[in-house]
């Protein structure tokens, strides 16, 4: 049975790419998904729809157009995957965890101990929590082959 995994926030690392590598080393039956991984073109999103003056409207409309795939990929996944860095705050990746919660999709928050108070609501609703992407590969492994 193939799983979707869908890899959500923070995009300045590679923990994407340690994810996968790590269950392709273990032959797992997955299909990852994520959002737009490109910043610029994620924020420029919109502007396929013609260019506006204003920023709010910008955002609003690359919003709006980045969501037909996140909404889409979040419903048909199995597991979300939701990992938060330190340098950014990803509202969009909480926004994700809340969407996964409302929909009754198991989800695993990947982060440092450093963000426990601030994802405290966000970890009360998770599966689990993981520290490095070696947990999650090893969380995946147990759930697709025990």
């Amino acid at each position: 049975m193939q799983w979707n995994v869908y890899l959500s926030g923070e995009i300045h690392t590679d923990w994407r790419e340690q994810i996968i590598q790590g269950c392709q080393k273990h032959d797992l039956d997955i299909c990852f998904t994520s959002a737009v991984t490109d910043h610029d073109a994620s924020d420029a999103a919109g502007d396929l729809l013609g260019a506006e003056e204003k920023q709010f409207w910008r955002d609003h409309k690359s919003a709006k157009v980045n969501a037909i795939r996140i909404k889409t990929q979040i419903e048909s996944c199995d597991v979300a995957i939701i990992r938060f860095g330190d340098k950014y705050k990803q509202w969009n990746a909480a926004f994700d965890a809340g969407y996964c919660a409302a929909l009754g999709k198991p989800y695993i928050t990947l982060h440092d101990e450093a963000l426990i108070h601030p994802l405290k609501e966000v970890d009360a609703q998770a599966m689990a929590w993981a520290t490095t992407p070696e947990q999650v590969v090893e969380l995946l492994v147990y759930t697709l082959t025990r």
